[in-house]
This record gives structure tokens, C-alpha cells and sequence, in this order.
């Protein structure tokens, strides 16, 4: 019996290696997010008309170990996506501008951190934080300073 036991352990743990190895999914929920290896802030630049309004999202990175960020759109229902953002370095604080337009039809966002430029490649985040739409929460702003000074405040810089 204890060899059987020993066996459907091996198993086990053979089957649950790949699935600790894929990366974390996490629901953003509010403007404001912290968890223990980011922060996201989001905030909305007004502008003249609907196509130059901007949400802008700042990304602080608080674990060395997410180098690399990219962020899709998704619609829903259909599944399609589009690329808000293309994969590209991250380190430390960085400032993401995407046009609100773009939320009309890709509503769902996914902020998809990698370790590396080769995990970006190949598509294999280690976190993903998922929002189902701009967050409600998110203030709007008529000018670029006061949302900055917004997202200094709100992610402790």
C-alpha cells in the first residue's frame, strides 16, 4: 500500500510541476492596486474630444523580478484581442497613455508582467492583472499635471 501511496504522490507532483510554473492571475478590481510585486494607478487626461481623452496608467514595478510588461484588450464576448501596449521593458516607474477610445471595443484589459524578453516572446507572463473595464473608481483629470500629482500621491512617490 505505501507503494502505491509513494507513486500517486510522484504523480501528483509531477502533474502539479507545470501548473506552479504558469503565472498568476490576478482581478484588479479598483483604480488602485498593490500587491507584492506591482502597483497599478490609474487616472483619465480629458482631452478636446473623446479620441484624445487618455487613461493613463502608472506601473511601479516593486519586485525586481518583472522586466517586462505588455497590456491587451479584450472584447468579452467575441474573444479578439488587441495590443494596447507592445511588450516592452520595465523598470522601476513607468507611465502607460491609452487612447479611452480603444476601451469601447476591447473593454477587458490585461497588464501581462514578464521576467524576461524571452518570456514576452514566448507569451508566458508570470502575472497577469485583469480588469473588466476602465475601473469606475478612476478619477478624471482637465490636465496632465494634476493627474500626475493624483498618481505621486496615490503610489507613495
Amino acid at each position: 500500500m505505501s507503494g502505491r501511496w509513494l507513486a500517486s504522490l510522484a504523480l501528483a507532483a509531477a502533474l502539479l510541476g507545470p501548473a506552479a510554473a504558469q503565472e498568476t492571475r490576478v482581478h484588479g478590481e479598483n483604480s488602485i492596486f498593490a500587491s507584492a510585486g506591482v502597483k497599478l494607478g490609474w487616472a483619465v487626461k480629458r482631452g478636446l474630444s473623446e479620441t484624445e481623452t487618455l487613461v493613463i496608467v502608472r506601473v511601479i514595478a516593486t519586485d525586481p523580478v518583472y522586466r517586462v510588461i505588455s497590456v491587451e484588450g479584450v472584447d468579452p464576448f467575441t474573444k479578439d484581442r488587441k495590443v494596447f501596449v507592445a511588450a516592452r521593458p520595465l523598470e522601476g516607474e513607468t507611465d502607460l497613455a491609452i487612447p479611452r477610445a480603444r476601451f469601447a471595443d476591447h473593454p477587458s484589459t490585461e497588464f501581462h508582467f514578464f521576467a524576461s524578453a524571452a518570456d514576452a516572446a514566448a507569451n508566458k507572463p508570470k502575472l497577469t492583472v485583469f480588469y473588466l473595464g476602465v475601473p469606475d473608481t478612476t478619477p478624471e483629470f482637465a490636465d496632465q499635471a494634476a493627474a500626475e500629482a493624483y498618481l505621486a500621491r496615490m503610489l507613495g512617490k
